[in-house]
This record gives C-alpha cells, structure tokens and sequence, in this order.
C-alpha cells in the first residue's frame, strides 16, 4: 500500500509540473523569442524536464519557490527505509537531518542542500506566528534537532555555498561578488545565499545566550563577502553587530567588533560611513557614567574604535573631524551662554570620554599625515575646558584635561604650554589651607569630575590634588628635559613652585614640591652643561637633535623621576581596583579578550567542539524561551537579597553602613546632585541638606529591622493616652 501510495503522488505530481513547465516556456518564447532559440541551440536540457538529484557540479537553474513545493516529497523519500512508519509531516526528525548531513558531505546532492535550508529557516522561524502561511511545512522540532541544524548549517553552509559558486575556500572582496553577480551560477544559488543570511539574521535576534551569539557571529564572519549582493541585508547587519558591541557580555563585544572589521576590510566603502557613525555612536551612549567597574569596558570600546578607524584613515579624518567639530560647538555654546545647561553639555562623562577617545586615535596616528591636522583643533578645545570654570571643585576634570594634552604634546611632539594650567591650581586656597574636613575616603580621580563640598575639604582630596599636579607637570617637563631651551622653559614653573613651597602650611605638599624642584635643578644643570659647547643657533635645524643619545636612553634626571612617579601611580590605581573588587571584577575580562579570541586556522580546528558545546541547550526561537529568563533572574535577585538580610543580621546596622560606604570611592553619590549645578556654588548647600536628611531618614529604618517592637510601642502610646483623660 506505501509503495501505491507514494506512485499516485508522483504519478499525480508529475503531470501538473509538467504543464506548469510547458507553460512558462510558451510565455518565454512570446516574451523573448531570441532568448528561447538560444536554449534551444545551447541548453536543451533546459527545455526538458527531469526530478533527478543534482549534483553541486550541476549549471540547471533551480528556483527557490520550486524548491520549496517540493521540499517534502524530497526530504521525506530521502535515505528513509521504506519499511519504517513514515513520521508525521509536520515534524522534523533526527534521522531526516542526519540523511540530509550525510548525503551533503559524502554525494553532494543539491537536493539535499535545498532541504537542509527549508529545515535551517523552520529553525531560525520557529516559533513565529505564521498564522495561516502554506510555506511553514514543518512545525514541530525538538531542541536537539533545532542545535543540529544550526550547528551543521553554520558551520559547513559557507564551503557549500563557495564550492557552488565557484569562489576560494576563504577570503574574497566586494570586487569579487560585484563580477560574480553577472555569471550563471549567481543566478542559480543566490537564493541559497539570501535565505543562509536573512534566516541567520532572523535567529541572531532571537538568541540570549552569549556564547550561542558569539559562535553565530564567527561563523557567519566566513560568509561575510556576501553583504555585498544585498546592500538591505547589510545595513542590519551591522545594526545587530554594533549593538551586541556595545551590551554584549563576555568575548561577544570582541566577536561583534571582529565581524565589523571584517565587513569593512571586504566591504570598503560600502559600509565604511556607516560602521564609523554607528560605532561613534554606539560608544557615546555606553560612556554616559563612569565608575571603577566601568573603566576598562570604556577604555576597551575607546580602543575598538580606534583600531577600526585605522581600516581607512582618509575616511575615518572625514567622520572625526565632523565628531570634533560638535564638540567644538558645544564648548562654543558654554562659552557664549554662560547657563546651567550650556555648562552641563560639556562638564559631563559624555563630553570628556569623546574628547578622551580623540585624544587616543590622534596619539595612536600621530605619524599619520592624514590624521595629524585634528592635534590642533583638538587641543585647543581641551584647553577651553579646562579654563572654562576655574573653581576648585574642578580639580579632577582639569586634571584629566591635562593629562590629555601631555599625551598629544608626547605623541605629536608639538610643545603645549600645559605647565600654567597646573600652577595655577596650586595659588588657590583650597590646596594652600589645612584641611578642615578630616581624612576623608579615597578619592579615585579617574572616576571625578565635580567634586563636592565636604570632599573638597577633606585630606584626602588634597592629597590626591597635588600628587597628581607633582605627576602631569613633571611628565610635562620631562618631555622637555632634552631640549636645549629647557632652562628657560623650567624657569617660571620653578619660580611659583617655590612659591607655593613657603605659602602652603602642610608639610606633606611643601616636601614634594621640594623634591621637584630639586629635580628641575638638576635637569638645568643636565642641560646646561651640554648646552656650553654647541655652536649651532636656536633657530638652526640642529637643535631638534640636541641631546638625541641622552633621550634615546631615558638619562635625564626628569625623565627617571617620571619612572617613579608612574610606578607609583600605578601601584596607587591598582589599590582602588582592589578596593571594588566586587564591582569591578568582571570589567577586567575585557583586557583580555583580544589575546583569547583564536586566529582564523585555530579557528577551524576547534569548531566543532565549540559549537556542539553551544548548541547543546534545550533552548528554542520563540516567545516561551525569552519569557523563563526573567522568571530565573527573579529567583536569583530574591537568593541575593535574602543572602544580604542574612549578612545584616550577622554583622549589625552599623558594620552594614561601613560597608556601603567603603564601596563608594569617590564622590559619586554627589555626581548626580552636582550635575544639576554650574560653577556658582550656591545651590549645592541645599541639596547637601536634602541628602543628609535622607540618610536620616534611612536610618530608623535600619533600626527597626532589629530590637525595636513596633507594636509594643503603640500599647505603651495608647496607655499614656488614657491615663491622660482620666487625669481630666
């Protein structure tokens, strides 16, 4: 009877195909008829109908509509013993992928690849309401047949797709698909093509799971070259690659970035603009707010962006100068305005870590005549920031503003007059006075830009102040400690730091000081005593080479007290990031990324391996999978609180406080208080108040989580009460 039974169907096929065939050939030949008498010389073939297996060697044109309608007789009579009980045909077995697999690997049938892509998109779709589409001929997997099929199409459809349409194993440019458009293979296999990369796409934003999404991407960056054909396609692409970039966990912001260059290394100028606006961007909005645990996951996106920027430098100097410019405006704005929200645009993370991210990108192409014009536009916004409110609250930024323009001043070796932009914090009375504030916490600079009034007169912050002006003006002027002007470049800084020495009344920042001095001495003498026997002029070439060996070598007394200082600023960072291990353990991750990623042939020999331990989860595209995430992370939020209770109870309410406060390093709570003020200090006394009567107000809360007894405090009121009227 099974045997009848698939005869009728073929025999009941057969003859509407037939005439179907029949019939787009007349209306060819009325359309085209010198088109059709060209078939009928060269390709006769074309004109008769045959339902045999293909191989890839195969120049028949294959539609991909045809396919489809014929998927099922296919995938069904396919390496399935006639014996068993045909399965239901709305259900994708394991046994109908592992014929598919095999089939594709050891004979190469085309018939196959068709049927592995019809099972590749019910995959990546499944789930979607379909409603009442015909196409959706499957519509029940399980997971483990859902992770063979992604697997084996992610990881063999790319050599399938290149050994059809006649391309290297790897590699290729947008040159390449641009002439293979025009032959017949193209038009063959292009549906394969669209339908591997549009389903890919479809699934990509179905997945949570990072490591699923990350062996996606890798897979998918082999096939890459292809975008070129389908410029709509493309553009999502890059949508999806820079958002995983910029939210991503774990290696996915590496894997997302890597796929981004390889677009635009094969791509060139077909998304280049808008890989540089959308990763700009991208960066923009991740670098709003700074802490400890964010530092390294910014200074990670900051150098992605500077390393795509080198993929084409002309191009990339279009979109930085514009990037700049609006910066400019900004800084432009304040200046003129003179308003809360003017200042506010530029005092912000959002401003200072662009202008880092510029400062990075001019110093990593300093060599490079094409990015070397934007070091002068570039300082001198930096320079206007900081001058911008010159009230001491601004320290940190001002600080940060500096180091800035000593990197470009190394970098591009152009000399800027940073040294007066220092001095000048020194002559105001916050840094002069004792501290009337106590000790005080920690204050990490790198995570401050406003600093507010009680940290402001506290010990700490002092300290942390004049360390860093002793740091960035000795890094200024040792750039310089091999110049044969050095003694009159050094002059005036030593003059005012003298002068600071005898007016401040903390011993600590008057030995520092002293020990600079001594150094910038020594240093005059370094030079002066070279500088006695030269002959050349000031203005003469030859002084560029002065002292040439010497610097090479790093002798100059300046330039190993900077050593110092540097090891000593770094043992001062890595105390802080130690200090907030809790927060900032998993940022560190990201340092690390790039060494961990595999090259290419790596790559391939661990494929397999990475990608079943991928796709070995139960998970499945649709709504029911992203709807249990948040029911999982519900549970684990109440495991942490009810640890924390448990830690309370343990350690008390006031060890509890110690404790939050020992996590905040800076003055990061005031931040979003101090972002709402400008450089006039008088707002800031009331929001202060409201501050401390918030932590007032916590704390009875905190107390009445322990011995204190609610309810028999209000029978002891109503007592008193009654006692009252009888007394009356």
């Amino acid at each position: 009877m099974g045997e009848k039974g698939k005869k009728s169907k073929t025999m009941s096929k057969s003859p509407r195909a037939a005439k179907e065939h029949k019939e787009q050939l007349e209306r060819l030949q009325k359309k085209d008829p010198e088109f059709y008498q060209y078939l009928q010389q060269y390709g006769k073939d074309l004109l008769t109908f045959d339902d045999e297996d293909e191989d890839f060697d195969d120049d028949a044109e294959v539609d991909m509509e045809d396919a489809e309608n014929q998927l099922d007789d296919e995938t069904y009579q396919h390496d399935i013993p006639e014996e068993e009980e045909k399965p239901s045909k709305n259900v994708l077995t394991t046994e109908m992928v592992n014929s598919w697999c095999k089939s594709i690997r050891e004979d190469e049938k085309l018939s196959a690849v068709h049927s592995i892509m019809k099972a590749f998109r019910t995959a990546c779709h499944y789930g979607d309401d379909t409603g009442t589409d015909s196409s959706a001929k499957f519509a029940v997997m399980s997971s483990s047949v859902f992770n063979k099929i992604m697997l084996f199409t992610l990881s063999e459809m790319d050599r399938i797709l290149r050994k059809l349409l006649n391309l290297p194993a790897s590699g290729g440019k947008k040159e390449t698909i641009i002439e293979l458009m025009n032959t017949k293979q193209w038009k063959n296999y292009n549906h394969l093509v669209k339908s591997y990369l549009g389903n890919a796409l479809h699934v990509l934003n179905q997945m949570t799971d990072t490591k699923m999404i990350s062996f996606t991407l890798r897979r998918l960056q082999y096939s890459s070259v292809f975008l070129a054909a389908f410029p709509s396609l493309l553009r999502k692409y890059i949508k999806v690659a820079l958002h995983f970039w910029g939210t991503g966990g774990d290696a996915l912001p590496v894997v997302s970035f890597l796929f981004l260059r390889d677009l635009c290394v094969r791509l060139g100028s077909d998304c280049l603009d808008e890989c540089f606006r959308g990763i700009y961007k991208a960066y923009v909005l991740n670098c709003h707010f700074v802490n400890a645990s964010k530092l390294q996951h910014i200074q990670f996106l900051a150098n992605c962006v500077i390393e795509l920027i080198r993929v084409d430098l002309p191009t990339a100097y279009q979109h930085a100068f514009v990037f700049i410019r609006q910066l400019a405006m900004l800084l432009r704005d304040a200046l003129n305005m003179k308003t809360k929200e003017a200042y506010r645009k530029v005092y912000e993370w959002k401003f200072i870590n662009c202008l880092e991210l510029w400062t990075g990108a001019i110093c990593t192409y300093s060599s490079e005549a094409d990015f070397r014009p934007l070091a002068y536009p570039l300082t001198q916004i930096i320079s206007g920031v900081a001058r911008l409110v010159p009230t001491a609250r601004y320290f940190p930024l001002r600080l940060r503003c500096v180091k800035m323009l000593n990197r470009i001043s190394a970098a591009t070796g152009t000399f800027i007059p940073v040294s007066m932009l220092i001095l000048d914090m020194l002559e105001m009375k916050e840094l002069n006075r004792p501290p009337t504030g106590g000790v005080g916490k920690a204050v990490d600079l790198r995570t401050t830009l406003k600093a507010s009034k009680p940290i402001l007169k506290t010990r700490a912050f002092q300290e942390a102040c004049v360390i860093s002006v002793v740091e960035e003006l000795a890094e200024h002027l040792a750039q310089w400690s091999y110049s044969v002007a050095f003694f009159e470049l050094s002059f005036i800084p030593a003059v005012r730091l003298r002068s600071f020495c005898k007016c401040t009344k903390v011993e600590r920042f008057r030995k520092e000081m002293r020990h600079l001095i001594r150094k910038i001495e020594a240093n005059d003498e370094f030079t002066n005593e070279r500088r006695a026997s030269v002959t050349f002029l000031p203005n003469d070439n030859a002084a560029t080479s002065f002292l040439e060996d010497e610097k090479k070598m790093g002798t100059s007394p300046l330039s190993q007290y900077v050593t110092t200082l540097r090891q000593r600023a770094q043992q001062r960072n890595d105390s802080m990031m130690e200090s907030s291990v809790l927060v900032g353990e998993k940022s560190a991750v990201f340092g690390k990324k790039l060494d961990q990623i595999p090259d290419s042939d790596e790559e391939d020999d661990i494929k397999n391996d990475d990608g079943a331990t991928v796709f070995s989860s139960s998970w499945l595209p649709g709504g029911d999978s992203r709807a249990n995430l948040p029911k999982e992370e519900e549970k684990k939020k109440k495991k942490k609180k009810k640890k924390k209770k448990g830690m309370e109870q343990d350690e008390g309410v006031g060890d509890d406080e110690d404790v939050v406060e020992d996590l905040v390093l800076s003055s990061d709570e005031d931040e979003d208080e101090d972002e709402e003020d400008t450089a006039e200090e008088d707002g800031n006394e009331e929001q202060l108040g409201g501050s401390r009567q918030q932590n007032k107000k916590q704390k009875p809360k905190n107390l009445s989580n322990k011995n204190v007894r609610p309810h028999h405090h209000a029978k002891n009121n109503k007592s008193k009460k009654r006692k009252r009227a009888k007394l009356n």
